[in-house]
């Protein structure tokens, strides 16, 4: 967001063109008529859908309006990302502190928690209308919970190993929860909900990942300063451009690829010249120091990367770099020459020792596919018809696709969350 009250600029048409390198041209033809005559698979169509996009864009700012009436504060604080290219605001306290404030208001509201309490069966009568759920209590024991409505906000599946290889592939072996929290996000709302014939939607074959110390047992032990220097997989040699562009636009894709790399894990070369890049340590959040040697193959034999190969990894990449202004904290077009892959910005000869590197994975922050709604956040069946009495929020719902649109998940969350709760409870 680019103020408290309204989205960037670029907002309605950065999240549809993560919608799929090849659709269908007819598609965009019939999304761009009046809602109420679209066919019924195109309601159900998992695309990024425009009526989400613009409710998304149309309640951002009624939703920040309504969260600070709860003590909630936002700005735009200082982050890991040393190089941005869209505005960000951020609740002063971090996530933990807008659970905190709704969860207060809801206890004083009368509101129930059950905890260590897992839904696992939609209940519906004889009509498919949802009526609520089946679950189980921390003792084993099933217990029933009837309701007029009921709200699936149970995050994605980053959690469960069957659904992440499902969906991902055979790399989501070297892949795991950025945090400890993401484990009990097991897909159980997905999974309830496509039982009963639910639209699916979002890319089922992605997530939003980040850069990672495997070593730390830190919640978010990212490593964010890769752009500096060159990362090199389990063979010593790149294989990627480090850097395109502004990192927060980046990081997501260029993550990813590191669960297809040999054994899922890849290894960011620095040299001193790291120490040029104001604040970079602010792009470190491992607890684990870095892995110092006074040459490339003595860096290599602690690392356990074939000696000869990363030494003629970073000589040639050293030959393609060319003289140039460096410019650590913008966009500096300093690119090597005749080098595949290229490294578009920042690229300066790695010589000065001692060397430094961190070893990376790829984690899950949160998976793509969920659930498809409406801008209701009515969960909507194979025909693109509401489920009756079912609704879905925050990571349960599918919107993203390809590339996450960086600050907007919590943001996502906040919104399709009161549209459920408010059309739940009016239901």
């Amino acid at each position: 967001m680019k103020s408290e009250d309204a989205v960037s600029d670029d907002f309605e048409t950065s999240m549809p063109q993560n919608g799929g390198a090849n659709l269908d041209p007819n598609l965009l033809v019939m999304a761009a008529g009046p809602y109420r005559d679209w066919p019924p698979f195109l309601k159900a169509h998992g695309m990024p859908d425009p009526e989400l996009v613009s409710t998304f864009a149309a309640e951002a700012g009624t939703i920040m309006k309504w969260l600070r009436k709860f003590g909630i504060k936002f700005d735009a604080l200082a982050s890991y990302l040393l190089t941005t290219s869209a505005p960000r605001l951020m609740p002063v306290g971090g996530g933990l502190a807008m659970i905190e404030a709704l969860h207060a208001h809801a206890i004083k509201s009368g509101i129930d928690f059950h905890y260590e309490t897992t839904a696992h069966e939609l209940l519906r009568d004889e009509a498919g209308a949802v009526t609520g759920v089946l679950a189980r209590d921390a003792s084993g024991a099933s217990r029933r919970y009837s309701a007029r409505s009921t709200v699936l906000a149970s995050g994605g599946f980053e959690g469960n190993a069957e659904m992440l290889t499902r969906y991902l592939g055979p790399h989501a072996q070297y892949i795991r929860p950025v945090a400890p929290g993401g484990y009990y996000n097991k897909g159980e709302g997905i999974r309830m909900a496509l039982e009963i014939g639910a639209a699916p939607a979002g890319d089922y074959g992605s997530y939003h990942a980040e850069p990672v110390d495997p070593r730390s047992r830190r919640a978010e032990a990212i490593i964010m300063c890769f752009p500096y220097g060159i990362l090199v997989n389990a063979l010593g040699r790149r294989f990627i451009d480090e850097s395109p562009g502004a990192v927060d636009n980046n990081y997501d894709p260029i993550s990813r690829t590191f669960a297809e790399q040999p054994k899922g894990i890849v290894y960011l070369i620095l040299d001193q010249g790291i120490h040029d890049v104001p604040n970079w340590r602010k792009s470190v959040r491992s607890d684990q120091p870095a892995i110092e040697a006074n040459t490339i193959a003595e860096l290599a034999a602690k690392l356990g990367l074939p000696a000869e190969n990363l030494s003629t990894t970073v000589a040639t990449y050293n030959a393609a770099c060319r003289p140039g202004t460096f410019n650590p904290l913008k966009v500096d077009d300093l690119a090597t020459v005749a080098l595949d892959p290229p490294k578009s910005n920042w690229a300066r000869p790695i010589k000065l020792a001692p060397y430094l590197a961190y070893p990376i994975i790829s984690t899950v922050c949160f998976t793509f596919g969920g659930l498809k709604v409406d801008s209701k956040a009515r969960v909507l069946d194979g025909d693109g018809r509401p489920i009756k009495g079912l609704f879905a929020a925050g990571e349960t719902v599918g919107l993203y696709h390809q590339v996450y649109t960086g600050a907007t998940s919590v943001l996502k969350g906040a919104v399709f969350g009161r549209l459920a709760g408010t059309n739940a409870a009016a239901a």
